[in-house]
């Protein structure tokens, strides 16, 4: 399963979506502590490049990337240069000199992931941890996963999503994984 980057649910069709979710259950035991797949990552240096706070997201793709065996990079947008006037995509090229080979991106810009995907080499790999309000593939794929280990499918399913879709990031990453998996989804929240 050859995924370059892993930017937005809405590109992915219903089989890359599913292969997604049985590789996550396969690999379960493994993320939870497992030794197994030390060697996994061995030699690439994946850094966690959050341009704004995160507690669940941030740690969790740190922890996955040890797990895995890579060198894990946690840039800290307080104390970077970025301060000083250093752009997002100066900040990567910087890091991708360094020899990191993926990034794990928040953002709070729209559009930010895909400037710093067009900044990069060829060979540099990205995963969208939450940008604007845009997309949170990884949320939407962990939801999913666990509406698929409730409820043993997510075709036939109606899935309601109360709060704020309008401008929410994960709403709309599983509104998007949900409709390709053959759920109903139906949406609700205040006017505002």
């Amino acid at each position: 399963m050859n995924l370059p980057h892993l930017i937005s649910l809405a590109n992915l069709d219903a089989d890359r979506l599913n292969g997604l979710l049985q590789r996550a259950q396969v690999l379960r035991p493994q993320a939870l502590g497992g030794v197994g797949l030390r060697s996994s990552l061995r030699g690439k240096t994946v850094c966690t490049l959050f341009f704004e706070p995160s507690t669940r997201t941030r740690s969790s793709f740190q922890l996955a990337a040890m797990r895995l065996g890579a060198d894990v990079l946690a840039f800290d947008a307080g104390t970077s240069s970025g301060k000083k006037g250093e752009t997002a995509v100066d900040t990567m090229r910087t890091l991708e000199a360094m020899g990191v080979d993926c990034f794990v991106v928040r953002s709070a810009v729209d559009g930010e992931l895909a400037e710093l995907i067009a900044a990069a080499r060829p060979e540099t790999r990205f995963i969208n941890a939450g940008d604007g309000r845009s997309n949170h593939p990884t949320q939407g794929l962990l939801d999913m996963l666990t509406l698929r280990d409730k409820f043993g499918r997510i075709e036939g399913l109606k899935v309601a999503i109360c709060g704020d879709s309008l401008h929410s990031r994960v709403a709309r990453s599983n509104i998007w994984g949900l409709l390709k998996m053959g759920a109903e989804v139906a949406v609700c929240g205040p006017p505002t």
